[in-house]
C-alpha cells in the first residue's frame, strides 16, 4: 500500500509541475525557437606556384596566381606542396645549420693587481717643457728646388701663351640655307635680298649676250663690321663669266650690315649659298 501511494503521489507532482509550465508559457508568451547557425563566408583556395609558362591548360585542377601547364607521374591531381621562396631568410633544404661562435671573448676572472712601491726611483716622466724636440726634416736640396721653380714658370708661361692665342683667334660661325637660329636667319634673309637686288641690277652683259645659264656655290666671309673678308667658289658653274660675275656682285653689295650681337660674340660669319643665273637674265640666291 505504501508503494502504490508513493507512486501515485509522484505522478501527481509531475502532472502538477507540467501544468504550471504550460500555464506559464501561455501567460508569459514564452516561445522556444531553434537558433540557426551563422552563415559561412565563401573561401577561395589559391595556390602559389614557383614557375609559370605561356601554355594555358584546357582544364585546370587548382587555382593559382599564374597559368602553368605541368605534368607528373600520379594518376590523380595532387595539390602542389613544394616550399616557395620568400624575401625572408630561411634555411636551405638539406643543409644542417652550422653553429656560430660568439666573437666576443669569454669573461674571465679579474686578477688582483700587485703594486710595488719604493722610496726613490731613477725613472721620471718628462713634461712638455722638458720633452725633447724632434729633429727638423731635412730641407730639399737647393738645386732640386730651383728646378721645380723653373718647371712651374715654364708651365705658367705656356698656359698664358695658349690663352692669349685663343683670345686673339676670331670666333667663326658657318651658316647656310638650313640655319634655324633666328638672329642669323634674319641676317641671312636680308643679305640674300640685298644680293638679289644688286645682282639683277648689275646682271653680267656677256652672260646676257651669250645666253649663259648655270649655278654655282659661293661662300662669303663677313667680318663683324660687315666688310667682306674672303669669297671662295666652292662649286663652279662651268663658266668663268658666271663665277666672276657672282664675285663682282658680292663686292658691289658690300659692305653689309654689322653682325648681330649674340651670346656667341661671332667675329666672322661664313655664308654658303647657291647662285642661280636663270633664263630671262634673272639671278636667284638659294
Amino acid at each position: 500500500m505504501s508503494d502504490a501511494s508513493v507512486g501515485s503521489g509522484d505522478r501527481l507532482g509531475v502532472t502538477f509541475l507540467f501544468s504550471i509550465i504550460v500555464h506559464a508559457v501561455v501567460a508569459l508568451g514564452i516561445v522556444f525557437e531553434f537558433e540557426k547557425a551563422a552563415p559561412r563566408l565563401p573561401a577561395l583556395d589559391v595556390i602559389l606556384v614557383q614557375s609559370a609558362n605561356s601554355e594555358k591548360p584546357d582544364r585546370a585542377d587548382f587555382i593559382a596566381q599564374a597559368s602553368n601547364s605541368g605534368g607528373g607521374e600520379a594518376e590523380r591531381a595532387h595539390r602542389p606542396t613544394q616550399p616557395l621562396s620568400s624575401p625572408l631568410p630561411k634555411p636551405t633544404p638539406g643543409i644542417a645549420p652550422v653553429p656560430l661562435e660568439d666573437g666576443a671573448p669569454r669573461p674571465s676572472t679579474a686578477t688582483p693587481t700587485r703594486l710595488l712601491t719604493q722610496r726613490s726611483s731613477s725613472y721620471g716622466v718628462p713634461d712638455e717643457r722638458q720633452a725633447p724636440q724632434a729633429d727638423p726634416r731635412p730641407d730639399v736640396a737647393p738645386a732640386e728646388t730651383e728646378q721645380r721653380r723653373l718647371e712651374m714658370a715654364r708651365l705658367a708661361q705656356e698656359i698664358q701663351r695658349e690663352s692669349e692665342q685663343y683670345a686673339k683667334r676670331p670666333k667663326r660661325k658657318y651658316i647656310s640655307a638650313n640655319t634655324e637660329e633666328y638672329e642669323f636667319a634674319a641676317y641671312m634673309r636680308a643679305w640674300v635680298a640685298r644680293i638679289e637686288r644688286i645682282g639683277n641690277l648689275n646682271y653680267p652683259d656677256e652672260a646676257r649676250r651669250r645666253q649663259l645659264h648655270g649655278q654655282l656655290v659661293l661662300t662669303v666671309a663677313i667680318q663683324r663690321d660687315g666688310s667682306v673678308k674672303s669669297i671662295d667658289v666652292i662649286q663652279s658653274s662651268g663658266h668663268k663669266v658666271l663665277d666672276h660675275a657672282a664675285i663682282r656682285i658680292t663686292h658691289l653689295a658690300a659692305p653689309f650690315p654689322p653682325l648681330p650681337d649674340t651670346r656667341e660674340k661671332v667675329d666672322e660669319l661664313y655664308i654658303s649659298r647657291t647662285w642661280q643665273f636663270l633664263p630671262g637674265d634673272i639671278l636667284r640666291n638659294r
